[in-house]
C-alpha cells in the first residue's frame, strides 16, 4: 500500500504498519463522491491514495463553499468534530477519480493511542489544516481576484496542474468566467 508517503504514518514501525494495514478498507471513488456527508455523526480518516478531495461545506440553500483540498500523500479527518461529539460540520468530496484507504474515527483513535508519536503528528497535522483553513477564509475577505489566484499559485503549487479550473474557481469564490477573464487579460497566469 502507499501509506509510506502519508506524513502522519510515514515513520511506522513494520509491525504497527501491517496493524495498521489489517484495519484499513481501500476504496476507489468516483469524481464527485462523497465520502463523508455533512451532518452526519458515522465519521472516518482518509489517508489519500490517489487523486483529489475536497473539504467543503454548505448551507441550506445548497451553497458551497471549499474549505481545502487534498491530494495522494495526505488525509483527511473530521477528529474535531468527532470528540467534540458534534455532527461533521463539512463533506467530504472526491474532485478527480481517487483511491483512498479509510477505517473508522473510534479505530484510528485507539489505533494512536498505541503509537503515542503517530498521534502527535497527526494533531499537528490537524492544527495545521485547520490554519490553512482560517488563512484562506481571511484570504476571500481580504484580497481581490488577482491576489487570491496569486496566493493560491505560492501556497498550493501541488494543485495547480490537476485542479478543474472550476473547482479553482470555486475555491477562490470565483466564477470560472472570472477566472478565465482575468487569465485572458494577463493579470494571472494559469498553467
Amino acid at each position: 500500500m502507499q501509506l509510506t508517503r502519508n506524513i502522519v504514518i510515514a515513520q511506522l514501525a513494520a509491525d504497527a504498519e501491517c496493524e495498521l494495514e489489517s484495519q484499513l478498507t481501500v476504496v476507489d471513488c468516483r469524481k464527485g463522491e462523497v465520502l463523508l456527508l455533512q451532518g452526519t455523526h458515522e465519521m472516518e480518516q482518509y489517508f489519500v491514495l490517489e487523486g483529489v478531495l475536497k473539504r467543503v461545506v454548505s448551507d441550506p440553500a445548497g451553497k458551497e463553499m471549499i474549505l481545502r483540498f487534498t491530494r495522494e500523500g495526505d488525509m483527511e479527518t473530521s477528529y474535531a468534530a468527532w470528540r467534540l461529539q458534534t455532527p461533521a460540520p463539512y463533506s467530504i468530496t472526491a474532485v478527480t477519480k481517487a483511491r483512498v484507504a479509510k477505517l473508522p474515527l473510534p479505530q484510528w483513535v485507539a489505533f494512536m493511542e498505541r503509537q503515542p508519536e503517530v498521534k502527535a503528528v497527526f494533531e499537528l497535522e490537524v492544527m495545521r489544516h485547520m490554519s490553512e483553513i482560517m488563512g484562506h477564509i481571511i484570504t476571500l475577505h481580504l484580497l481581490d481576484a488577482p491576489g487570491r489566484v496569486r496566493r493560491f499559485q505560492r501556497k498550493l503549487p501541488q494543485f495547480s496542474d490537476i485542479l478543474p479550473k472550476k473547482e479553482l474557481a470555486s475555491y477562490l469564490n470565483l466564477c470560472a468566467e472570472t477566472l478565465s477573464r482575468l487569465s485572458h487579460r494577463g493579470k494571472i497566469h494559469l498553467k
